[in-house]
C-alpha cells in the first residue's frame, strides 16, 4: 500500500466515495456533492489529502482540514487494514489531529482507538 498526496485525477474517486450508500452513514455530516463543489473543496485543500493506493488503484483517502480528520476505504476493502494503514501514516504527519466520530460508528472509534489518535465522539 502506498499513501499518495492526492491529485485531480483522485478527485471524482474521493467526491464518489464520500457519496457512496454505503459508507454515507458513517459521516457526522451527509451531503449531495457535484463534481463542480468537489473540485473547489479539493482545489483549497488538496494539500492536505491524501489517496491510498493498493497495487495502483485508490482503495481509500483521507485529509485533515482544520485538524480534523476525514477518511473513508472502498466498502469492498473495509476490515482489511486500510483505515488503520491511513491513519496510522497521517499520524506521524499530523500529531495534533484528531477525529469526530458518530457515536453509532464503532468501526471507525475502534480504529482510532488502535492507532492511538484522539477522536470525539458526537
Amino acid at each position: 500500500m502506498d499513501l499518495v498526496p492526492i491529485t485531480p485525477e483522485y478527485y471524482e474517486f474521493v467526491r464518489l466515495l464520500r457519496t457512496h450508500p454505503e459508507t454515507q452513514s458513517g459521516f457526522i455530516v451527509s451531503a449531495t456533492i457535484t463534481s463542480e463543489d468537489q473540485s473547489a473543496y479539493m482545489e483549497k485543500h488538496s494539500l492536505n489529502y491524501y489517496v491510498c493506493l493498493l497495487y495502483g488503484s485508490p482503495v481509500g483517502y483521507i485529509g485533515v482540514v482544520d485538524g480534523d480528520i476525514r477518511f473513508c476505504t472502498e466498502p469492498d476493502f473495509q476490515g482489511m487494514g486500510i483505515g488503520t494503514f491511513m491513519l496510522l501514516k497521517i499520524k506521524d504527519k499530523y500529531p495534533e489531529a484528531y477525529g469526530q466520530i458518530k457515536k453509532e460508528n464503532k468501526s471507525s472509534q475502534h480504529v482510532f482507538d488502535k492507532c492511538g489518535v484522539k477522536y470525539k465522539v458526537i
